[in-house]
């Protein structure tokens, strides 16, 4: 089962409330995307903790409906 772009967003910024969400569909069937996500709370963690707090916000999608997120975080 896919995903749409708007979906992941919204998801990211529920729990990132302050994120500024880029959303790319790599391949153009719901499955494959690339997230960029900046936010302050990500400030003094580490990338893969960065990664793991987008992971969270999509409430375990991830390798269910979601297949691949390429993912690039930061801090504004």
């Amino acid at each position: 089962m896919a995903m749409d772009a708007a979906t992941i967003e919204r998801l990211i910024k529920d729990a990132l409330p302050d994120a500024q969400v880029t959303i790319e569909d790599l391949r153009g069937d719901g499955d494959h995307y690339a997230a960029h996500v900046v936010s302050a709370a990500f400030a003094g963690k580490s990338r893969v903790q960065q990664h793991q707090m987008v992971y969270a916000a999509l409430r375990g999608r991830m390798g269910n409906e979601l297949h691949a997120l390429a993912l690039q975080t930061g801090v504004p």
